[in-house]
């Protein structure tokens, strides 16, 4: 039984992410977990595992019925319906990232929030990383001047492991993975520069895993099950999805609607998991060095040769694997949005545009590299989330 003045919290969809609802219990706010939904029973005895005695029901719209708000972390292709069914249901939704596949389905499940008024929040957690926010502070400090570029080398060493060996490998599902794994980056290229892509090319190829045969897959089992260091080089890699056709290589160029130009690059076959930025403005520049706690952010602004060295150097704080002090900041934002209205960090306007540079750059870089323009979201839906809180500078 739920406590008097409790939010009940649901889970839909049971798998790797799915754990970060234990985080509900953390955060300081008077919310509990209440009940799962996941249409395979292996999901529904996870569900049982990690949450105790609580509902567990096969669909999403049973879920609906039991509580107050829900934490979507099903799989990227069913975001859209699900969150567009809970809100019209009067559900609050945390949206894990991204907020969908296509643009068209981002800008419905926005249209739902806009038009039932239930609370939407988006899963960036990355917003809230260590790196991010030492990154953003130099801007905001005026360190490096006005913001001219920003550019994003995302190193997945762990992709063979983390993307080609499950549904992650289907684009009929996850589109690109400039959606899956890029809406974090693309979003903190925004956040940093202070503006949304307007314009997008790409080019992108399957150069490593498009030539591994070896497409038994690995039936029922999530990431944790087979991930190791050990599986390398990314040649000899087995178990793949029996469909593979995502890229493993490929680079954006945007133009944004402040004239900031950047780029972003991701590679899944390099030997080192992580992602650098570079952030160039008119009096100097800043760069990361390790992306987790104990890496370094630093800052050039005299002029000399080449030099490792910068003028300044802040520590980047938090967890030095993985991002779990960034996920209990998520879903705590999340919570007193809900039980309180504090405006969150990230719009939902913002978490669309992510989905809308990553899907058109998939689109660019599959039609020959043509530049494409992002619409604009309709003026109803922009009005109801305007300001974007924490988008823009």
């Amino acid at each position: 039984m739920v406590n008097p003045g409790v939010l009940r919290v649901g889970v839909v969809g049971v798998g790797l992410r799915a754990g970060i609802a234990r985080h509900v219990t953390k955060s300081g706010i008077a919310a509990e977990i209440v009940a799962a939904s996941d249409p395979h029973e292996r999901g529904r005895a996870r569900a049982r595992d990690l949450f105790g005695a609580v509902d567990v029901v096969a669909g999403h719209a049973e879920l609906a019925k039991l509580v107050d708000a829900a934490i979507v972390t099903s799989p990227d292709w069913t975001h859209a319906e699900i969150a567009v069914d809970l809100l019209r249901a009067g559900v609050a939704v945390y949206l894990e990232k991204p907020l969908a596949t296509t643009l068209p389905d981002a800008d419905a499940v926005l249209a739902a929030a806009q038009e039932t008024g239930t609370p939407l929040y988006i899963g960036h957690n990355f917003r809230h990383s260590g790196v991010v926010r030492a990154l953003h502070d130099v801007v905001e400090r005026g360190e490096i001047g006005e913001v001219k570029a920003v550019w994003c080398r995302h190193f997945v060493g762990n992709g063979g492991d983390y993307y080609f060996k499950d549904w992650h490998a289907d684009r009929r599902k996850v589109n690109s993975l400039l959606l899956q794994k890029a809406s974090h980056d693309l979003d903190v290229i925004h956040y940093l520069a202070g503006g949304f892509t307007r314009r997008v090319t790409a080019m992108g190829d399957l150069t490593v895993y498009g030539g591994i045969t070896d497409r038994s897959g690995q039936g029922d089992r999530l990431a944790d099950d087979w991930f190791s260091f050990d599986n390398w080089p990314p040649a000899a890699q087995t178990g793949l999805n029996p469909v593979v056709d995502v890229e493993d290589l490929s680079m954006v160029h945007m133009r944004l609607d402040n004239g900031v130009l950047a780029s972003y690059e991701q590679c899944h076959f390099t030997p080192d998991y992580w992602r650098n930025y570079t952030v160039i403005g008119t009096e100097g520049r800043a760069e990361n060095f390790g992306d987790t706690g104990g890496g370094v952010v630093k800052v050039w602004n005299r002029r000399r040769e080449w030099s490792s060295e910068g003028d300044r150097e802040y520590p980047i704080d938090g967890v030095t694997s993985g991002h779990s002090d960034a996920d209990l900041l998520t879903m705590t934002e999340f919570l007193r949005y809900v039980t309180r209205g504090d405006p969150p960090e990230l719009s939902p306007v913002a978490a669309r545009e992510a989905v809308a540079a990553g899907a058109l750059a998939t689109q660019s870089l599959r039609s020959g590299s043509v530049p494409i323009d992002v619409p604009p979201l309709p003026a109803a839906v922009a009005a109801h989330f305007s300001p974007p809180e924490g988008t823009r500078r």
